[in-house]
């Protein structure tokens, strides 16, 4: 028996910690690979590894032939050799010869050594792989490492685990040493060791936090229908209570804000706003505008767009620094928002004379050929010098007059009705709440 391969197998089967059955499997089939090397064949060998003692023992099985037949002395045995074993073999006995490890040199033991180690080494890698492919999507903690421009290195139960630079918060410092929350995104199979990528920009990665933070989330009770993030900035998020006698909004704001501080705390500080999702898209959308309340919404449900009418002192707020808070508010609602103020919605636009269909074709012409373009410019000019207009008698230049201050009647009618808008929508539970607000979940209840 040779003494160093069998001191190696047990060493790595310590240290390694396998299954023992797959582990002997792998012995036995470097063993035979390397017998197959030596001979060309490993049909009529046997290995037996004994796991408890670190034996290991290869055994070939030979034909008793009679000395003068012998032609093969890897399957067969002389009768004279065999006699000398076992006095009652005899011609046409199968005997299985032990083979010593020696005899297969040193080299050959050195490769399956080598073999050995690099079949346990895919193995792992692949344990690793399936381990961590399983656990996509959970939060988990590790000690940074390693800082470079492209990535953070993170030391993950003995794993090495990486936060490539997109998904790290663009406005967080990270140190080496410090510990790190980030939810594993995704694992991927390279020629070395499976690289576990983590993720702290990640929508989902909100979500599992209030998973952790609100009881009722984890429970099914309250459903997080959408999320829309930008990293370290704003995040939106659309909540609904499968129980009636739960508000979804206050019971994420939790008693004084405390379980949505907990998610910005971890967030660095990110604001959060939780709104209540509802069918109805024109309500949906007038609570996803939060912190501003549109004074009306037209959806256009053909094109998915929305117009949200917003007061002129709020109109920055509605667009937010850089777009964002309309941006988050079309990804969460999947309209695309166009807000505009109330004074734009209010003003009449200006109407051509080409425009009025009660106008037959000549009386349009000759108003424009009179230079009366826009029928803003025909009720300026009065009856008196519509009069001057060649072709038009009083009894035309009334008719005129009467249809077109129909449609500044009309626009006047659509002004007061805006102008009686509420500035609330009406009260349900779970309006838009604010992280930075630390509020208790019965305020935002009342407020709501």
């Amino acid at each position: 028996m040779n003494a160093p391969i069998v001191e190696a197998v047990g060493q790595i089967l310590r240290d390694k910690n396998m299954d023992r059955q797959v582990f002997q499997e792998i012995i036995e089939g470097v063993f035979l690979s390397m017998i197959k090397k030596k001979y060309g064949s490993a049909d009529n060998f046997d290995v037996i590894f004994n796991l408890d003692k670190g034996d290991i023992e290869i055994f070939c099985e030979k034909e008793v032939v009679d000395d003068d037949d012998l032609t093969d002395p890897v399957t067969q045995i002389a009768l004279s050799r065999a006699l000398k074993i076992d006095e009652d073999l005899d011609i046409g006995d199968t005997y299985a010869e032990m083979v010593p490890l020696a005899d297969f040199g040193r080299r050959l033991v050195t490769s399956v050594r080598q073999n050995l180690t690099q079949k346990i080494k895919e193995i792992e890698k692949e344990n690793v792989y399936q381990e961590f492919s399983a656990r996509i999507g959970e939060v988990v903690s590790g000690e940074i490492h390693q800082i470079n421009r492209r990535e953070i290195r993170v030391n993950l139960d003995r794993h090495d685990a990486i936060v490539p630079k997109p998904e790290q918060i663009y406005n967080e410092k990270y140190v080496r040493g410090k510990t790190i929350r980030a939810m594993i995104k995704a694992v991927n199979r390279t020629t070395k060791d499976p690289e576990i990528v983590l993720s702290r920009a990640d929508p989902l990665f909100v979500r599992r936090l209030f998973e952790l933070e609100v009881p009722e989330i984890f429970d099914n009770i309250i459903e997080i229908r959408t999320i829309a993030r930008e990293p370290g900035d704003r995040t939106k998020i659309a909540v609904l209570s499968h129980d009636k006698r739960i508000d979804p909004v206050g019971a994420c704001v939790g008693m004084k804000g405390v379980r949505i501080q907990a998610v910005v705390r971890e967030l660095n500080n990110e604001k959060i706003d939780i709104v209540h999702w509802s069918p109805d898209a024109e309500m949906f959308i007038k609570r996803a505008m939060a912190p501003v309340t549109p004074l009306l919404v037209m959806v256009d449900e053909e094109s998915h767009s929305a117009v949200a009418v917003v007061p002129d002192d709020q109109i920055q707020f509605a667009i937010g620094r850089r777009g964002q808070n309309v941006r988050l508010a079309s990804q969460i609602t999947g309209y695309h928002i166009e807000p505009i103020k109330e004074s734009e919605y209010l003003a009449p636009e200006e109407l051509s004379v080409a425009e009025i269909e009660e106008l037959d074709d000549d009386l349009k012409g000759k108003l424009v050929a009179a230079g009366y373009e826009t029928a803003e410019s025909v009720l300026d000019a009065g009856a008196e010098k519509l009069l001057e207009v060649e072709g038009l008698d009083e009894e035309t230049v009334r008719r005129i007059l009467e249809v077109v201050s129909a449609y500044f009647e009309d626009a006047e009618e659509s002004e007061t009705r805006v102008a009686e808008e509420p500035k609330t929508p009406d009260a349900e539970p779970g309006e838009p709440a604010h992280a930075s607000e630390e509020k208790s979940a019965e305020a935002e209840r009342s407020e709501g």
